[in-house]
């Protein structure tokens, strides 16, 4: 493997300082950005975090503003990208760092790596990108540019395969590490992708790379077989009254800990035991408008949900009652729910 990785660098470098996007999060290297693009670029495509991440600075243009920020403010900045436990780590990290560092960003490795939500990868990105530390930021875009490279058959999702990887490029790291570190999530991101042939004849590593060379790039990355998920029935309910609409806070731990939901209820209801449920609920139906089904996939779960949008005769209590506004401006509601959310909004 060290072999073929000694020869990246000198072959990466050119490339990427010809070729590299033009990125927001690439105009400087200041800890805050770089931290903060790379926790928006986790399981999101990069289109859409440019918008979330311009925002999300002017609303909150340092860590000291990011800790202090309020919770519902937070995730409303968040909305639509998923994963909230990583916009909650966010914030107790920049806790972390106005008591502990004084609002400095940490520069050791060791530090970063102990900040809430910030993993081995992440912590080299940062180490390198910022501080110039020759520390490796392994992915899934780095782990299968590596494999094809090596014609490695080892599946990428064995932690022992990620150490490994991690050790023989930080073997090989230049000088400019914060350069490198991006050249290759570039090439990963860009030539040598998840979703489609492998662009060899583009990329700079075409001379030496086991996969260009002896055209098999599209039989790697070998992976373990995925764990079946498992599927969770819901009947979402869209309660209306007098211009308002019906929302609980979901609790504090949990998938989707803290943020707006739709009440709902396990399981697929038809309309008579919709109704039941509804009037057990504290609530009077008037009248069903419609019913939706939809889906959302987790990573470990999948929800299969009836939405069923119905007018209630009073705005009772155990629910926060809130205008089609106040829901857009101010309640973060996870894509789950949203989705039904932006159906009615077409109604």
């Amino acid at each position: 493997m060290n072999q073929v990785l000694q020869q990246l660098p000198a072959a990466l470098l050119p490339w990427y300082r010809e070729h590299r996007r033009a990125l927001p999060w690439r105009q400087d290297n200041a800890p805050y950005h770089v931290w903060l693009s790379e926790i928006m670029l986790q399981q999101t495509r990069v289109e859409a975090v440019k918008d979330y991440y311009a925002r999300f600075l002017r609303t909150l243009p340092t860590i000291e503003a990011l800790a202090t920020c309020d919770d519902d403010t937070l995730h409303k900045l968040w909305e639509g990208l998923g994963y909230y436990s990583r916009v909650r780590n966010l914030k107790k990290a920049a806790i972390q760092i106005m008591e502990l560092h004084g609002g400095v960003f940490p520069s050791q490795y060791q530090q970063i790596r102990d900040l809430p939500g910030i993993g081995d990868y992440t912590a080299g990105a940062i180490s390198s990108i910022c501080f110039g530390q020759k520390r490796a930021a392994v992915d899934g875009n780095v782990l299968r540019v590596v494999s094809r490279l090596t014609e490695d058959a080892t599946p990428i999702d064995l932690p022992a395969q990620k150490k490994a990887v991690t050790a023989a490029l930080e073997a090989v790291y230049p000088m400019d590490a914060g350069d490198f570190t991006q050249a290759l999530m570039e090439l990963g991101a860009t030539l040598c992708g998840p979703n489609w042939a492998p662009k060899c004849e583009e990329c700079p590593c075409r001379g030496f790379c086991g996969g260009a060379l002896h055209a098999t790039a599209q039989c790697y990355p070998v992976k373990l077989p995925k764990r079946e998920k498992r599927t969770e029935e819901k009947t979402v309910f869209i309660l209306s009254c007098d211009g308002r609409y019906a929302l609980q806070k979901r609790p504090a731990s949990g998938l989707l800990a803290g943020l707006w939901q739709f009440p709902n209820v396990p399981g697929k209801l038809e309309t008579a035991d919709a109704l039941d449920a509804v009037r057990h609920m504290g609530l009077r139906p008037r009248e069903i408008i419609k019913q939706l089904e939809r889906k959302q996939i987790f990573t470990h779960i999948i929800w299969q949900m009836r939405g069923i949008y119905l007018e209630v005769a009073e705005q009772a209590e155990g629910f926060t009652w809130l205008t089609a506004g106040q829901i857009n401006d101010t309640a973060a509601l996870p894509t789950a729910f949203r989705q039904f959310w932006e159906e009615d909004r077409h109604v």
